[in-house]
């Protein structure tokens, strides 16, 4: 039969459907070798674009060799990889070997954007066109969108949205660069009954690192902890060959130490546009708590009688969603040292001012701070006149009977601008794991800052609220504390030590006499005149 007959609309190297294939010796031996060795097969007959060199063998790393391996021997797994290391044309590899030499098996391959998945579609076609004829099952249907071939096995291309492939059966998913796919917690939610239904049904999941909080970080984080049926596969910047020590001081030089732990070094923090820098973020270390009480609240350090502490207390509405939140403070040290926490969104605001009551009684009767808007009233009511609680912070400077503080855009902003100030530079010290959590996906949100997407922030907002009060006289009066001088005495030493020193004589002679500070600073002559 001729080429031209076998060929699928045209295309002379892709094999239509209904060819029968009569194989010789060699062909059935390696058709057997290569349905039993998937790198193999990759190595021996898949061939790819080289940047460099155009058109080339597939010639895989040891690193690829063995993410073959550790797809077929799990049945999730999840890969971080450094930027431009090859997972996802690895991951594209291994499924046409899976379906080629697995028959009535559907892939589904989803990336962040259709193009994109489209794009690894065509890849898999470029590869499928230089495979010979005997081992090609034949082509029912090839598009951009989809490729089936006669052993009724099919691979389909979509972007990840929470109706991409709803109602859809398939025996492996993959998702590449999940954590950049936008709404996908809602995503991952609708997709894994999919593949949830059937016992050898797979889930590939591959992507670099994008800041902490997104689901991907989420399923990352619970496969390296072992709390998942997730397996973790990372391939560091060190893995690909060509790139060595000499390497990274060249890129580190063309961009930064911190572009290249974020593009190479495969750390979740500093990717996102987070309030707070990433080189405060990575330093950010958390802690065990020393005891672990009802409603989820965390001793990090007990009370100690001759300091002062403050709590700062957001409130939820107690019916799952938000939650109730409080940091206690330490402010007699420098740094500010969180000390207590708390974090729970089944409390009822009518519940709640008690567990406050019982926690800043222990510390000391510390003072109170509520954020008061919407049902943090029911809370400052509760305080102040059920349990009579006195040191709960009147917003005075507004109304003289009004209670906490009004979160309101300006609050918000100047209380984000001070605890930026503050974190980054060292003078407030948390250790909370969940507070830290929160800290790292606290991103720009038009004008302001919120949590993103499928995370929260009512951890965070306490300290946005410690931030603005902070900077009251209230707080000063409480510390003795100046928080321009904490914050910016440094700075203001470096300044005037560049100012030029004054206090010269001109006597008429172009001579300058000789003058000599004071204990009190100021300057004398050698007539005992000061100026």
């Amino acid at each position: 039969m001729s080429e031209s007959k076998e060929s699928y609309l045209g295309n002379p190297r892709v094999k239509r459907d209904g060819v029968i294939q009569e194989y010789q010796e060699h062909e059935l031996s390696e058709y057997i070798r290569c349905s039993n060795d998937p790198v193999y097969f990759a190595k021996t007959y898949i061939k790819v674009i080289h940047v460099d060199r155009g058109l080339v063998p597939f010639d895989l790393y040891p690193y690829q060799e063995k993410m073959f391996k550790h797809f077929r021997e799990n049945r999730f797994s999840v890969v971080l990889a450094c930027r431009q290391s090859g997972k996802s044309i690895s991951s594209i590899a291994y499924i046409l070997w899976y379906i080629l030499f697995h028959s009535e098996k559907t892939v589904a391959i989803l990336a962040n954007k259709g193009a994109t998945a489209r794009e690894m579609l065509a890849r898999m076609t470029l590869m499928l066109e230089n495979i010979p004829f005997f081992l090609q099952p034949g082509c029912k249907a090839l598009n951009k969108g989809s490729i089936e071939f006669s052993n009724n096995s099919k691979v389909i291309a979509a972007a990840t949205s929470a109706s991409s492939i709803r109602g859809f059966s398939a025996n492996i998913i993959m998702l590449d660069e999940f954590a950049f796919v936008e709404k996908a917690a809602e995503f991952y939610t609708s997709t894994y009954p999919v593949i949830s239904s059937g016992e050898n049904t797979q889930v590939i999941i591959t992507s670099t690192a994008n800041g902490v909080g997104n689901q991907f970080y989420k399923i990352w984080e619970s496969a390296v902890q072992g709390i998942s049926e997730f397996k973790p596969f990372r391939v560091d910047w060190w893995d690909v060959p060509g790139r060595d020590e000499k390497w990274k001081a060249l890129t580190v030089s063309n961009t930064s130490e911190l572009q290249f732990q974020v593009e190479f070094g495969n750390t979740f923090h500093g990717t996102g546009d987070t309030l707070i820098s990433a080189d405060s973020l990575l330093n950010l270390k958390a802690k065990p708590p020393i005891h672990l009480m009802e409603w989820n609240t965390k001793i990090y350090e007990e009370a100690h009688s001759s300091h002062e502490y403050v709590m700062m207390v957001d409130v939820g509405r107690g019916i799952g969603q938000d939650y109730s939140t409080f940091n206690i403070i330490d402010i007699s040290v420098k740094p500010f040292k969180q000390v207590a926490t708390f974090r729970n969104n089944t409390i009822s605001p009518l519940l709640f001012p008690n567990i406050i009551y019982k926690m800043a009684t222990f510390y000391n009767q510390c003072l109170v701070v509520v954020e008061s808007n919407d049902h943090g009233v029911v809370v400052c009511n509760g305080l102040h006149y059920d349990l009579e609680y006195e040191n709960l912070f009147f917003e005075s400077a507004v109304k003289s009977d009004k209670l906490g503080v009004n979160m309101t855009r300006k609050v918000k902003r100047i209380g984000c601008s001070t605890f930026k100030e503050l974190l980054e530079n060292n003078k407030l010290e948390i250790v909370d794991e969940d507070t830290i959590h929160e800290i790292t996906c606290f991103e720009a949100r038009g004008n302001s800052f919120e949590a993103s997407s499928g995370n929260h922030d009512d951890l965070v907002m306490n300290f946005v609220m410690f931030g603005y009060f902070a900077g009251t006289n209230y707080f000063n009066e409480l510390t003795n504390i100046s928080l321009k001088d904490l914050l910016y005495q440094k700075r203001i030493q470096e300044i005037e030590d560049d100012i030029v020193p004054f206090g010269f004589i001109d006597n008429g002679s172009n001579n300058v006499q000789q003058t000599t500070p004071t204990q009190d600073g100021w300057l004398y002559d050698e007539n005992d005149k000061f100026f």
